[in-house]
């Protein structure tokens, strides 16, 4: 996947998209190589990275730095980057110099998080050429509001309430809709609504494709198993394992082997 465009053609052939969420040019370098559509920087950064205890910590400069870091490692892939916390709050001019730096940094379309309050700067957004796609459900930059990270739109007047932001945020124009954490049926409904394509996290299968960090894919994220995760490889335990081995041959003097060394040889002339 190369082009916003592509996002409304897999809708219309009914092919889910995979996206994966990475943050620097190594892992980038590999999505490169592998059959994922698309590649989200997320403001998860700002935990996964650096160790926060929450996305609020994200900022666009440091957006902007990952954004960078990633286009450097992942070819022509789709990139989609989060616009933190709160800027699209401030008004149009911190809104759109968010979205200055971190589209210059080399994203091709920025998320934004919820709808009320804020669908003006997403059709300003929109209107500026720039592509926008959306996240309701859960959002994470509203994690002390929500009261932490909880399932949403379990009760019919919050499912309510979505869907018509749902439908809110399709009319301001973005072109594809994250649902974080909100109940399948609720899910399955919203897609079944609108024709951009939905993107679940722990919103059931029925969704238009499914989004997952790497280092959570990768088993690298220890201690964080929700619900939703399914882990695709033990990389904490082999990346462990590797590094007692890389410890016990230097102890060993097995590391480096007269192969791996370089020898005093002499340089001739020509």
């Amino acid at each position: 996947m190369k082009r916003v465009t592509d996002f409304a053609r897999f809708r219309a052939e009914g092919n889910p998209i995979s996206m994966v969420t990475c943050y620097d040019a190594w892992s980038a370098r590999i999505l490169n190589e592998a059959p994922i559509d698309a590649v989200l920087v997320g403001d998860s950064v700002a935990m996964v990275m650096h160790g926060h205890p929450d996305t609020v910590h994200a900022t666009v400069g440091m957006m902007a730095t990952h954004t960078a870091a990633v286009r450097r490692g992942i070819g022509e892939k789709f990139v989609v980057t989060d616009i933190p916390f709160p800027e699209h709050r401030k008004g149009l001019t911190a809104a759109m110099e968010a979205v200055d730096a971190i589209m210059k940094a080399g994203a091709n379309a920025v998320k934004i998080e919820g709808a009320q309050g804020h669908l003006d700067v997403v059709r300003h957004i929109v209107g500026s050429g720039v592509p926008v796609m959306g996240h309701l459900g859960l959002t994470p930059q509203s994690v002390h509001q929500m009261g932490g990270y909880r399932v949403q739109g379990r009760d019919s007047h919050a499912a309510h309430q979505i869907e018509l932001d749902a439908l809110a945020l399709q009319e301001a124009g973005v072109f594809a809709l994250v649902l974080e954490c909100v109940p399948a049926e609720l899910a399955a409904r919203i897609t079944e609504a609108l024709t951009i394509p939905t993107i679940g996290i722990g919103s059931g299968v029925h969704c238009g494709g499914q989004i997952l960090v790497l280092q959570d894919v990768l088993g690298l994220n220890l201690g964080f198993k929700p619900k939703f995760l399914r882990t695709y490889a033990d990389g904490a335990d082999q990346f462990k394992a590797a590094l007692g081995r890389f410890d016990e041959d230097i102890k060993a003097a097995r590391y480096p082997s007269p192969e791996e060394s370089f020898l005093n040889e002499k340089i001739s002339n020509h």
